[in-house]
Formats: C-alpha cells, structure tokens, sequence
C-alpha cells in the first residue's frame, strides 16, 4: 500500500510515493524540470498561475504511475507554499493568478488595519500583525480589482486548491486560517473581526477540516485522469514550514527544524502562545494542535536565503555545479577576510520589520578577494540573517541546542552547516526526508495507517550530526558583529 505526498513549491511541484509498511520511497518526481516561473508585474510582486501547480501535480503522479501501481495508493497528503492567496469564481476556476508568499504588495495594508484595530489586539488574538498575508492580500484585491472582486466565491491557499482539483471539495484546515492570519487564539475560533475590519463576507472562507485526518475523498474523474483509486482519502494537509518541522518529526514543544531553499526558516514548536511584539517572528497553529494539548509553531522566514545562493550560482559560478561551488566556497578561510553580504534581495523581509533592506557586498577588496571568498561570504550572509532571526526566537524562549533539518538544499553546503552550527551553538541533525514524503506520512498517520507519530516516523533515522566549531567561533562572532552593524545602518 502506498501513500501519495504532493508538495506545491513555488520552484516546482514533488510528488513522492511512500511505501506505508516500510517507510521507504519507491519514487518521486518533480515538475517542471527546470523552475517554475514566477510572474512579477511590479516591484514587489510575486504570481503563478494555480492552473499550473495542477498540471504540474498531473504530470508528476502520471511519471509515478510509470513506476508503480496507483490502484494501490491509499491516502494523500498536501504540503503547499504558505499565505498564498487563490481567488475562485462561481464555476471554481481561478479568478487572477495566485498572490503567492513573497509577494509584498499589501504590507501596508497590513500595517493599516494592525494600527487600526490596535497592536494589543492583534498580537493578543492572533499572535501576529496582519502584515503581508493571505487577508491582506485579499483586501489588496477588494481594494484595487474591484471586478475581480465582485466575482470571488471562495478564497483558498495553494494546497486547499489541489485539494479541490483533487476532490470537488472546497476546505480548508485551522491551521490554514492561522496562517492567513484569521485565527482567533485566544478565543480559538475564526477570526471574524479580521473578516468584518476588511469587509469581508464570511461565506468566501471554506468550511474547516482537520489537518491530520480524514478532509475529502478524491472522485472518479481524478481516477480515470491519473489512476488513483476513486475515493481514497486525503487526510493530512499543511503549509510547508509546519510540514518541514512535522517531516522532521518536529511536534513537542521545545523541539526546532530548518530549512534553506528559496527562503530560510526556522521553525519551533511550544505549547504556550507568544508572540514577538514587532511581529518579525509569527507564530500559527501547529499541525498537531489540538483543545486538549496545543501546540504552536514560531516561524522565522527570511525570503533573501537560498534564492540568494542560487543567483550567485547562476552569476558567478554559472559553469558549476553546486556541489562544486560549495567546495570552491570552503577554500576561502571562515570569515571571508572581511567581505560580507546582506542576502535580503527578496522583497520586503518580516524579521526586518517588512523592511526591504536588499542584497549587498560590504568591503569588496579588488586586490585581495576572489571568487571563492564571494561564494563563501555569500553563505556566510545566509547563517548569519538566521542566526540574527533565531536572537529573536530565543527571546520568545526558544533556545535550540539540535536543529533538524533535510540534507538538501543549503543544508548540502557543509561550510554553511558549520558555520550555521557554531554561530548557534547548536548541533545540527541532517534527514533523509522532504516534502513532499513528509505530507506521505502525514496522510498515512490520518488514515489510521499508523497509530502514532512514533509509528509514522520509525522509519526515519539521522544520516549526519553536526556540531560547533569551536576554532571558528571567534572569527564567525566577530564578522556577524561587523555584518549586523552593517544591517543596521542599511535600515
């Protein structure tokens, strides 16, 4: 018996079988093959066509299908890009193309309604300010298309969507209106007063289903179109931070995951309900959550990470691959004699105060620099904007001594997981997971296939440890001292 993981990236979208007995993969795929685009009108702006995620889904399951027998798929979990905003009409096609995650058109609308309704309350109630997510997005289109509109029937995030395509049901989970920032903690409900500030009418939002158990069943035009058995299950569904951190087995309080693709995060789980007051950490409902033991996630996304790594690739070294960048990177001594880099090229940054701060090189030396000490100051800058985000975390009593993480991505770079691991004094614990196979399980697990997270994630086991460098912890301390002075007379 199988059980399918989908996982809408906003570079691609993975598709992974996960073998439920053994908890080994038989297959996975990715499509396109090259990334995805992003369309990007304005400054600022960020969309793809949901449409597109859909026929990347399709082509994905149909390459798995060359490989194994999909009558024998029994649960299907999502994972999706957080805060995405997917407008739908009457007949359930999208409206506009998708306000997708690093889009930061509404920040000021956000910042509007936060000093409207008052900071106390925000952060009270939801934990957060209303900032650049998925509601002030909606009202950045209620604002400027009015057209558009006029014409929404339902709003939902990316993976409510392919659950739709997949199913004919239009859902949505708590943990998904947390992240839209219509989640009421300290009620815990809705967040109608959100709904009612924008003007909302509250028939757009989808009815609530559970993030790990039983939420729709797919219909017989999926199974005539892909092969999947009419009415499996699909029972787990969560944004791909929470996801990343349940992947990893990240779901006592206490406990911290990473990652490091186009953006960085860092993830934590506690049971008490904090927020940051500057709202440059957000914090949502955990996968697990539940009335009698709650669970939060503390999330630090940094949107100028891997993208900036993957422009540097694409600029610098275009005639390597990355492992061989990564090596080049390591030939340059821990500090970058002096030159350092603001990774922060993405649009506006949450833990900067939704500032956009740009990339830049500081102390480029014509004479004495080469490529090698711009790829590693490249990485460098990258450890260095999480760690000036987990100083954040630990002020809300999060103090990470393991971080877990998948071997991809960032985390191949060993020079970066050192340096990452000594700046934050903490051990480093590389997975063999994704995704798109942690959404496997967690479909699996709300099949009732697994009785346990325990069961769920035995299978999964530590490929590597690192840990801090003491010889270049001084050398690292001083460069992210001179590299957060420059941040701040950036800002």
């Amino acid at each position: 018996m199988y059980s399918l993981g989908i996982d809408i990236g906003s570079s691609s979208v993975k598709v992974s079988l996960l073998d439920i007995e053994s908890g080994s993969c038989p297959c996975s795929a990715a499509f396109p093959k090259t990334e995805a685009p992003i369309s990007a009108p304005h400054k600022g702006w960020a969309e793809q066509n949901p449409e597109s995620w859909w026929e990347y889904v399709c082509q994905g399951i149909r390459e798995l299908g060359r490989s194994a027998d999909l009558s024998k798929v029994r649960s299907i979990g999502i994972t999706y890009q957080m805060h995405g905003l997917v407008t739908v009409g009457e007949d359930g096609r999208p409206l506009r193309d998708s306000i997708i995650w690093c889009d930061s058109r509404a920040v000021g609308i956000g910042e509007e309604a936060f000093e409207t309704l008052g900071r106390e309350r925000c952060l009270s109630h939801l934990l957060n300010s209303p900032g650049n997510f998925t509601a002030s997005k909606l009202a950045w289109v209620k604002r400027n298309e009015p057209d558009i509109y006029s014409k929404v029937r339902k709003v939902m995030l990316p993976g409510d969507y392919i659950a739709y395509k997949l199913s004919g049901e239009v859902s949505t989970t708590r943990t998904g209106l947390s992240e839209q920032i219509l989640w009421d903690f300290r009620e815990n409900r809705p967040a109608d007063f959100v709904a009612d500030f924008f003007g909302f009418d509250r028939s757009l939002f989808p009815q609530t289903v559970p993030s790990i158990g039983e939420q729709c069943r797919t219909t017989a035009a999926v199974q005539a179109l892909l092969g999947i058995p009419e009415g499996t299950p699909i029972c787990y569904r969560a944004g791909d931070q929470p996801n990343n951190a349940f992947s990893l087995n990240v779901l006592e309080p206490g406990e911290i995951a990473a990652t490091g693709g186009t953006s960085g995060v860092v993830y934590g789980v506690t049971d008490e309900p904090r927020y940051d007051n500057a709202s440059r950490v957000n914090t949502f409902l955990h996968v697990n959550d539940s009335p009698e033991a709650h669970r939060y996630g503390v999330l630090l996304c940094i949107n100028g990470t891997g993208i900036m790594n993957s422009w540097i690739h694409h600029n610098v070294t275009p005639e390597l691959d990355y492992a061989e960048m990564n090596a080049l990177a390591a030939t340059a001594p821990a500090g970058s004699d002096g030159l350092l880099v603001l990774p922060f090229g993405n649009g506006a940054e949450r833990v900067l105060g939704n500032r956009t701060a740009g990339a830049a090189f500081s102390g480029l030396d014509l004479v004495r620099h080469t490529r090698p000490h711009v790829l590693r100051a490249a990485q460098e800058g990258i450890a260095f904007s999480f760690k000036y985000g987990i100083d954040i975390m630990r002020d809300l009593g999060l103090c990470p001594k393991i971080i877990r993480a998948g071997r991809a991505n960032m985390f191949l770079s060993p020079m970066f997981r050192e340096t990452l691991a000594t700046l934050c004094d903490a051990s480093i614990e590389l997975y063999d997971t994704d995704g798109a196979l942690g959404a496997a399980r967690g479909g699996a697990l709300g099949a009732g296939f697994y009785s346990s997270p325990q069961e769920a994630f035995g299978s999964l086991s530590v490929l590597e440890e690192v840990r801090p460098q003491a010889a270049m912890r001084g050398v690292l301390e001083d460069s992210f001292g001179k590299w957060k002075e420059l941040l701040i007379k950036t800002l």
